[in-house]
Order: structure tokens, then C-alpha cells, then sequence
């Protein structure tokens, strides 16, 4: 049967919006390539864990934590060995500084690695108990307390590590962190930095010129990087062809997306496919 659809989990979470499992408990069935509808933070104390992120495959050793960000494509391979827990967070949940920067490190940041006696692991094993023994009377005030402070830390981890370089303060910082949420909202519908610039209220020179200087590249390459990661992630996880994944993508013209695909990439999309299409080449 073609598959036509990556598998998309939602409304898992139960009405507290967090949930913590330690590893070892975890469902097989998250092998399956999926993606979420809320932000999952792996913290892990010892061991190893495998996993596969838009393509990449990574053995994740020793104690680290590292997150996956909702809509993001990914499968477990192995956890066998590893030793820590998984915390599974509504995005609405994540304080508007902290999401900005979660936002900010992916496909760049998403793992680093801590002290074996970060104070992390005692907090998570502290919130563990609470949401497992929790009581009507102020259960909420409290849940909502434990999981702002977990990701407070776990951020603070996040930004500690010497490869995080990304600024996390100031309204150009913001702007652009907003620039790039709105594109990953709407960037089949939208294409023109100039509509994005009117969704942000500013002129679209002011907008290229303060993505430049914080990311180092035009606001319209942004665009297109979000387009080509959802074209790769059809083409490498369902059998769409060339010119479904093209409407998909708000393309009429087929023949135009080939050619942009080509250029972004080096390749063309049957090349990409041929090379990497996991249905045929890396199920297990």
C-alpha cells in the first residue's frame, strides 16, 4: 500500500499537559517515524539512546538531555541502554522566552550534553512523583510551578553549552525568532518575504537586513529552507510523487519546484528519493 501520509500523533497528553515516563517504560510503537503535536525533552543520566531526526541518525551517549520540537519527523531506533526519562510537554505549556529559544536551536542545537550530577535529574525524578501522587487540592498551581522551573533548567542547560550561539535577548533577536515561527506556520501558503513583513508590521528591507545580522542569511532563504525540509521529509518518508509533494507544497507548477529543488539542493528529487527513500531503503 503507498504511503501518503507521515503519521502524525496527537491529543496524547493527558489534561495536565505534561507527562513523564522514565525510558525503559516506553512504547515500542514510537519506533514507528511520526511526528508530534507537542515538544518532547529526552533527559538522559547514563547510557545510550539512537534515535533518527529528520533524516539523521544519532547515538545520543552518557548524560545529556535533548528535545524534539512538535512537527518534527522522527523515530526511535534504540533505548534499550539508556537510562533517564522522557517528558512530553504541550507547546502551550512553554513560556514564551523559553519556546523562543528552543525555537531558535533547531536542526542545530537539540542535544548537549551536561554534568553527571546535574540538578535536572533530581528535579525530573521529584516531578515524576508529583504528577504520579498528585491530589485535587492546588494540583494544577503545582503542576503548572514543576513544569515551568523543568524547562527553566533545562534551558539553562541548553544556552550553558559553548555551541549554542544564538543571542537570547532583544527585539531584533525576537522579531526574527517571530519571523521564523510565522514561516514554519505558513510557509506552504506563503512564500514573499514582503507578506511576512507585513505580518510583523515592518518593511521587508528591515526585515532582510535583521535576519541577516542574526542568522547570518536572508530572510528568503529561511523560506525556502523550511520548503525544502517538509519536500525532503515527503520524499524520504511516503510515496508521494514529484508532482503531489509539489501541490503539497503550494506549488501549481510542478516543473518550477523541481527546478528549486535542484537548486537548493544540488539534486533533483527523484535523485534524493533514489538515494535515501526510507520506505525502500531503511525500514527495519
Amino acid at each position: 500500500m503507498a504511503k501518503t501520509e507521515i503519521l502524525f500523533h496527537q491529543d496524547e497528553i493527558g489534561s495536565a499537559g505534561i507527562e513523564i515516563t522514565a525510558i525503559d517504560q516506553h512504547n515500542e510503537k514510537c519506533k514507528d517515524v511520526h511526528r508530534d503535536d507537542h515538544f518532547i525533552f529526552i533527559i538522559q543520566k547514563k547510557g545510550a539512546f539512537e534515535w533518527e531526526l529528520d533524516f539523521k541518525e544519532t547515538i545520543v551517549s552518557g548524560a545529556c538531555i535533548c528535545y524534539v520540537a512538535e512537527g518534527q519527523v522522527h523515530r526511535y531506533l534504540n533505548f534499550e541502554n539508556s537510562e533517564g526519562w522522557f517528558v512530553f510537554m504541550e507547546t502551550a505549556l512553554i513560556a514564551k522566552p523559553y519556546l523562543e529559544i528552543l525555537n531558535a536551536g533547531l536542526h542545530s542545537r537539540q542535544i548537549v550534553s551536561v554534568e553527571n550530577d546535574n540538578e535536572i535529574f533530581q528535579f525530573v525524578s521529584v516531578f515524576e512523583s508529583v504528577l504520579e501522587n498528585r491530589t485535587e487540592v492546588f494540583s494544577n498551581l503545582i503542576i503548572n510551578s514543576f513544569t515551568d522551573c523543568l524547562i527553566g533548567l533545562f534551558i539553562q542547560d541548553l544556552i550553558r553549552d559553548q555551541n549554542f550561539k544564538n543571542p537570547v535577548s532583544g527585539q531584533k533577536y525576537r522579531t526574527v525568532i517571530e519571523f521564523k515561527h510565522l514561516i514554519r506556520n505558513y510557509f506552504k501558503e506563503i512564500k514573499q518575504v514582503k507578506k511576512y513583513a507585513l505580518m510583523l508590521n515592518i518593511t521587508p528591507l528591515y526585515l532582510n537586513e535583521i535576519v541577516k545580522e542574526i542568522t547570518g542569511f536572508p530572510a528568503s532563504y529561511w523560506i525556502q529552507q523550511e520548503t525544502i525540509l517538509e519536500a525532503r521529509r515527503l520524499l524520504y518518508y511516503t510515496d508521494l510523487d514529484i508532482k503531489q509533494i509539489a501541490y503539497r507544497l503550494g506549488y501549481d507548477d510542478h516543473a518550477y519546484f523541481s527546478r528549486f529543488f535542484k537548486k537548493s539542493t544540488g539534486n533533483t528529487a527523484s535523485q534524493f528519493r533514489n538515494k535515501n527513500h526510507y520506505l525502500s531503503n531503511n525500514s527495519r
